[in-house]
């Protein structure tokens, strides 16, 4: 009887669950195609690409096997930020029709090549440049020329080379007085480093009172001053240089008197404005003479004694798209004598972003040719001749400054040890952020070269022919010197080997929690405190190999991510640089994301007794927001804890703030609010007893995420 019952309801469900599965994947269908409707009237109505691609990857998400919703999910990441993301949408149309576009290998490649990966962006460039072989006279709009190809594979080279090698920065978010939840960007300061003028699209304090079409408020410029190291908190500059549309910060003389303005008039003039004794501004005044043009005119850079001018231009006669030139004073002391850099600046591909330094000489610009990685990469170069305007050839400044997206609007402080611009990274509070770049000083290892190098000066060999000579020959004083040099000669040759110390090699692996199988990931190694990044080179199945050049042990931050499982930032102590060769082998494994799964975001720094992010928090905030991003059926629960000081009643609203914060950060990102829930728990699930602080309330105050769907 038991049998006969199992074979029925074996049937039943036989039955039902086809139809039931037809059902939900035509409701899948239909919502799809209801989004992507959606999006259409958006695009009709001119509304932001970060406001479409937020309804157009709903479509694709709702329905993977719609091909267009999926492609256009996967370009609108492109023409905005999380790049890398796109390939999710790319792959998924390749692996069920890879016929949907001639370009569709390259679209991948660039998401991968964005995301650093660079050896799979070669692949798939490969692939397409092969396609493209087969069939040289194809002329589709969906071509993409050979030469932007072979463009691309050059820069996933030197990329590879940039990532693994990466210079010695440190590269630090400037904070919330400064930084906020929207774009800011375009850094520019005096001499002093007492003044900074920015562009931003916050709200608060805007003054514009209507918003652009993307419905984020017009740029309006701001300005902050620091005393005793820090940053005041910035303010608007006012209505007499903003304006009730957009206008952006350019530069700022060395006197901090004179701010050069960007404005949308005709394709784009400079302007500049004047500081009076008493600090307020001029009305800003299109720059006289020649600079501007009926071409566009976007950034500006002046000489410490404000007689040359640095500026791009898009104007004819030059050598690319964008060119960099300069402009001198005549006798009157007028602008009026424009020179294009020439091919030892300026390319066949787009220069921007200049900016000279207080030598007069040393100039820094932005450039998408010669040895980059990507979009705009950030080089130096020195004037050599003045008069012939001949320049070394410009340096690439390196990763992790540049990547593969655009890096541009680079300034520099008087004594060069610090500089400033905007980035998109992974601590950063907005989408653009300003960074102030200092290059760490190493630790010098000359006492262990002192006592290394003891022993080498009581070498007899070394004094026996000092004695003998004189004795043979004592009047010949012409040929001691041809004896003396070998003795001057052999310590420094000795000196360095009893010196040497190698790098330390640091291997990770990534493997799966319960299977134990290579997965992989992407993985970064950097400094804790000074974001200085560590070179990593792929070894392939899971595996990343890391060069630690540091003198001393240093703390880090390794952070492991992958579609589908937990992310890891781990808080690693790693030693420096050793006598002998040495490898320090890590595995770090993986969950995968399964209803029931939690994880503490153990990185998550609140003010005391706020529910205020500290600065520190915001790479933990914004790896909870990319797997959110990634893994787009994930519902989750924040939890916000406390320990068992105070009233019940003021943890349990405390904690529930907490918990809204991180839910509004993500939101606030682009994530549908429906797949967050926020709770606050107050003290009533502790981890470890409330009697001890270092071993049981420090652990109790937190912040979870759960895994609901």
């Amino acid at each position: 009887m038991r049998s006969i019952k199992r074979i029925l309801i074996f049937l039943a469900v036989f039955i039902i669950a086809p139809q039931f599965l037809f059902a939900q994947q035509t409701q899948d269908k239909e919502q799809s195609k209801l989004y992507q409707e959606q999006a259409q009237l958006m695009i009709e109505g001119s509304l932001a690409f970060d406001d479409i691609r937020g309804v157009m990857v709903l479509a694709a998400d709702a329905d993977t096997t719609n091909i267009k919703a999926n492609f256009d999910a996967g370009e609108l990441h492109l023409k905005t930020i999380g790049k890398d993301l796109a390939k999710k949408y790319f792959l998924r149309i390749y692996r069920q029709d890879p016929d949907y576009r001639f370009d569709l290998e390259y679209f991948i490649g660039r998401s991968y090549q964005y995301g650093l990966a660079f050896d799979k962006a070669l692949n798939f460039y490969t692939l397409y440049k092969d396609k493209l072989t087969k069939k040289p006279n194809y002329a589709g709009k969906d071509k993409v020329d050979m030469k932007e190809v072979d463009r691309r594979i050059l820069e996933c080279q030197n990329g590879k080379e940039f990532v693994a090698n990466p210079k010695n920065f440190s590269i630090v978010n400037i904070g919330r007085e400064i930084n906020s939840e929207f774009d800011d960007y375009g850094p520019v300061l005096n001499e002093s480093e007492t003044e900074m003028v920015f562009t931003t699209r916050r709200r608060d304090g805007n003054l514009n009172e209507n918003v652009a079409i993307d419905n984020v408020p017009f740029e309006d410029m701001f300005m902050s001053n620091k005393s005793g190291g820090t940053w005041a908190r910035a303010k608007n500059m006012g209505t007499i240089v903003n304006t009730p549309t957009n206008e952006s910060s350019l530069a700022l003389s060395a006197d901090g008197k004179t701010l050069f303005i960007y404005r949308d008039e005709g394709l784009g003039d400079i302007y500049f404005s004047e500081k009076a004794d008493d600090g307020t501004w001029s009305s800003p005044e299109a720059l006289p003479g020649v600079i501007n043009s009926s071409y566009r005119e976007a950034s500006i850079s002046i000489t410490k004694d404000e007689d040359v001018l640095y500026f791009s231009s898009t104007r004819p006669g030059g050598y690319g798209g964008s060119d960099i030139y300069m402009c001198t004073k005549d006798s009157k002391g007028e602008w009026s004598r424009v020179k294009n850099l020439g091919p030892g600046i300026n390319t066949e591909y787009d220069e921007d972003g200049p900016f000279i330094f207080y030598d007069s000489k040393t100039l820094y610009f932005s450039s998408t040719g010669r040895k980059g990685m990507g979009g705009y990469d950030i080089f130096k170069s020195t004037l050599i001749n003045a008069d012939k305007s001949e320049w070394s050839e410009p340096e690439n400044l390196g990763f992790p400054i540049n990547t593969p997206d655009d890096d541009v609007f680079y300034v520099s402080t008087k004594d060069g040890v610090r500089g400033y611009y905007a980035s998109v990274r992974d601590d950063g509070m907005g989408y653009l952020d300003i960074y102030m770049i200092t290059v760490p000083e190493e630790k010098k290892e000359e006492p262990v070269v002192a006592k290394n190098t003891d022993p080498v000066k009581e070498e007899p060999k070394k004094e026996e022919p000092v004695k003998e000579e004189p004795k043979q020959v004592e009047t010949v004083a012409k040929e001691e010197p041809k004896k003396e040099e070998p003795r001057k000669e052999e310590p420094v040759k000795e000196v360095p080997k009893k010196a040497t110390t190698q790098p330390l090699t640091y291997i990770v692996s990534v493997v799966d929690a319960t299977t134990k199988s290579a997965l992989d990931a992407t993985v970064k190694l950097q400094g804790l405190k000074d974001n200085v990044v560590v070179g990593v080179i792929p070894q392939g199945a899971g595996v990343f190999q890391f060069t630690i050049t540091s003198a001393t042990a240093k703390d880090y931050r390794l952070s492991v991510e992958r579609e589908g499982y937990v992310f890891q930032n781990l808080s690693v102590r790693i030693e420096g640089k050793q006598k002998e060769a040495k490898t320090v082998n890590k595995t770090v494994e993986m969950r995968k994301l399964m209803v029931g799964v939690s994880s503490i975001l153990r990185n998550l720094y609140f003010d005391f007794g706020k529910a205020t992010f500290k600065d520190e928090s915001y790479n933990e905030l914004n790896k909870l927001v990319t797997m959110m991003q990634q893994n787009s059926g994930l519902n989750v629960e924040i939890s916000g804890h406390t320990d068992a000081v105070g009233s019940n009643a003021f943890n349990k609203q405390l904690s529930q703030l907490r918990a809204n914060a991180v839910k509004n950060y993500v939101v606030g990102k682009g994530i549908d609010v429906r797949r967050i829930t926020a709770v606050g728990y107050g003290e009533e699930k502790p981890l470890a007893s409330n009697d001890d602080e270092e071993e049981g309330r420090e652990f109790n105050r937190r912040v979870e995420f759960k895994v609901l769907k």
